[in-house]
């Protein structure tokens, strides 16, 4: 929202709303890319490394990360020159494509580079490593399996398209708007990245049966409501009260377990037996 209405908060020509706007809207794109990385990170716990993984206050170290090192970064800039926010003017790209509003962003390309490339070009470059390595590790609970059935590309597409959009990989096609092809990558960076929560919303939510039952429990009424409701609701409700009062830590190894069963539903042939206790 913040990136849609900069253009109009330029046009007030209000020097600190500027820098205001600019540094906020820095921050949230550092943070959406902080989180990706994290979710990587969380991926590698839950299908790589799932023997002997035990982080105290898991969720708690991640939110501190995920919303501290991008504060983190938006603080020095502006300590060292919060001259490095500003106003950009009209510009022109690729020959034909042209804006004449104003925009709050940074301005010192030292910084752009620093902050913003490097930051989101190490972050791409540790997703695909993930993503590699958790395809190598599904690849070989398949294999390990043995399952009679015929394999299924239709579910290893879907597996793959999914993590792509969770890691954030399609962010990479802005490193290739350039030469002959640069408008279409520019229309086809802009399309799947606006999208990117929807197909978040699409792999991991509405596609995932359990997901789908959850919906039936807490937000249908009538015939469309799970007809277990009442009981299935009263049992989660009071093992979910017995397993915080005993660790509150457990989250951690309730979301490694949520993960994998995830991941196990997009590839479909992923052995439970490697859920952390």
């Amino acid at each position: 929202m913040l990136f849609l209405l900069n253009s109009w908060l330029s046009s007030f020509s209000n020097y600190g709303l500027c820098i205001a706007t600019a540094a906020t809207l820095h921050y949230f794109l550092l943070a959406s890319f902080t989180w990706m990385g994290l979710e990587a990170v969380h991926m590698y716990f839950a299908l790589v490394k799932v023997f002997n993984i035990y982080v105290p206050s898991y969720i708690l170290k991640f939110c501190a990360a995920g919303w501290g090192i991008p504060l983190v970064i938006v603080s020095l800039v502006l300590v060292i020159d919060k001259d490095a926010y500003g106003s950009a003017g009209p510009i022109e790209t690729a020959g034909m494509l042209k804006s004449t509003d104003q925009f709050c962003w940074l301005q010192n390309d030292v910084f752009f580079y620093v902050t913003v490339v490097a930051f989101v070009l190490l972050i791409l470059l540790c997703n695909i490593s993930v993503f590699v390595v958790v395809l190598i590790q599904i690849r070989h609970m398949k294999t390990n399996k043995r399952s009679t059935s015929s394999p299924n590309s239709l579910q290893d597409l879907r597996a793959v398209a999914s993590l792509t959009v969770l890691l954030g990989l399609t962010w990479s096609m802005g490193f290739f708007s350039f030469g002959p092809g640069k408008v279409a990558m520019m229309y086809l960076f802009s399309i799947f990245n606006t999208l990117q929560g929807f197909f978040v919303f699409l792999f991991h939510c509405l596609m995932k049966e359990n997901v789908r039952k959850q919906w039936k429990i807490h937000l249908c009424c009538g015939r469309f409501r799970h007809s277990d409701y009442s009981d299935w609701s009263h049992s989660v409700t009071m093992s979910g009260k017995k397993n915080h009062l005993v660790n509150t830590d457990s989250i951690a190894s309730d979301e490694t377990s949520t993960n994998r069963k995830v991941s196990d539903s997009s590839t479909g042939s992923a052995p439970n037996h490697h859920q952390r206790a």
